[in-house]
């Protein structure tokens, strides 16, 4: 039987880059710590096997050293003020898919002779905050008096998801990599990205994170594309960075949700502290950890007690069954995982003859014939 000599640091590299630690994959590879010892080759099938687990190029295996894979689009992320590095299998899959959905719908807006669009890049780091918030606001309809229509926060997040698309932003909404749930989406090392362009701007929020910071997340991306500077982002509301970039789209996105003055105007300091936070979630339309972080914004909360009271809010929304938007499918649906735009004008394309079907099953993640009719007669229904 042919072996496969295979550089024992490769194995290694494998499993850093897939998060798997050896233990796990022992039952499947009983030989596991003989190859990273060098004291045994595996098998052609094997090193397929393992390449698939570890959800690695099988190519890769034949390298004489660990290749370096930096990501492909900047990177904004920092974990206790550092950069963060080493991305995942997970994270670079789903960077990859995205940049060839962005492709493919780049050239269907040229094809169709769509205009670029003048908001990308429109802004610099030197444009004042709160006016970049209002042009959002207004760009996407999500200022106050239009979210008064929306009966929760949830409600407004999908509203905000299908202006920022009706805008021309492709928003892509997933928790896992392509339709694998196995493969889940680690909100601690991204919350989400943006990938600039002015004829197919797109932003990928990690669905896996709590419904509570993806609206933020969605608007934080949306300020980027604004800035022009596309990346990877792992913000928290209560996280502070070295980053220029990732303080002025904080700063942008905090102003487009809860804007400062009207704040101001609203909080009332004498009411019981829990109703008040209550009722101006409701008021704005956002979640209580977005109201806690901008109570300290504007200094009605000393930093030691928004970080004392956001822990306890990021505990009781852990244990919130009801946190999940009504209708929870609405984030796991297909149409919001690879975008309802995009899909539109894929099938579009496709059923006209423009595009082959084999493309549109590899950039969809579906492969069967009539998944796809489905697929398609669902989202007309829509």
């Amino acid at each position: 039987m042919t072996r496969v000599e295979v550089k024992p640091e490769l194995y290694s590299w494998a499993m850093q880059r897939a998060r798997l630690e050896p233990d796990v994959l022992l039952g499947r590879f009983p030989k596991l710590e003989d190859w990273m010892a060098g004291d045994a080759q595996p098998t052609f099938k094997q090193l397929e096997k393992f390449a698939a687990a570890t959800h690695a190029p099988f190519g890769f295996f034949f390298l004489p050293t660990p290749p370096s894979e930096p990501l492909p689009i900047a990177d904004f992320r920092t974990l206790g003020g550092a950069a963060v590095a080493s991305p995942s299998a997970d994270l670079l899959d789903t960077i990859y898919v995205c940049q060839q959905r962005q492709d493919w719908y780049r050239d269907f807006t040229r094809s169709m002779g769509d205009p670029a669009l003048s908001f990308v890049g429109s802004v610099d780091l030197e444009a004042d905050v709160t006016e970049t918030a209002a042009q959002i606001s207004e760009a996407l309809k999500f200022d106050l008096a239009r979210r008064k229509s929306c009966s929760t926060w949830a409600e407004a997040l999908r509203h905000l998801v299908e202006e920022c698309e009706n805008a021309g932003v492709l928003v892509m909404v997933s928790g896992v990599v392509g339709n694998n749930t196995t493969r889940v989406l680690d909100p601690e090392e991204f919350r989400g990205f943006c990938l600039v362009d002015d004829r197919a701007p797109l932003v990928f929020v990690n669905g896996a994170d709590s419904k509570s910071a993806q609206m933020f997340t969605l608007i934080h991306e949306v300020a980027h594309l604004w800035l022009g500077k596309g990346g990877v982002s792992n913000f928290t509301l209560n996280s502070k960075t070295s980053r220029k970039e990732e303080r002025w789209c904080n700063a942008v996105a905090a102003e487009v949700l809860v804007p400062l003055s009207n704040l101001k105007g609203e909080f009332d300091r004498q009411s019981d502290f829990e109703d008040e936070l209550e009722r101006l979630c409701r008021l704005f339309k956002v979640s209580s950890l977005v109201i806690l972080r901008r109570l300290l914004d504007a200094r009605f909360l000393t930093r030691e007690r928004f970080d004392e009271l956001y822990r306890a809010e990021l505990s009781r929304l852990a244990h919130i069954k009801s946190e999940r938007s009504p209708g929870g499918n609405f984030y796991y649906t297909e149409a919001v995982r690879v975008s309802r735009r995009f899909a539109r004008a894929l099938l579009s394309s496709t059923f006209e003859g423009n595009t082959l079907f084999r493309d549109a099953s590899r950039l969809l993640g579906i492969k069967k014939a009539a998944t796809l009719d489905h697929f398609a007669d669902q989202l007309n229904a829509a």
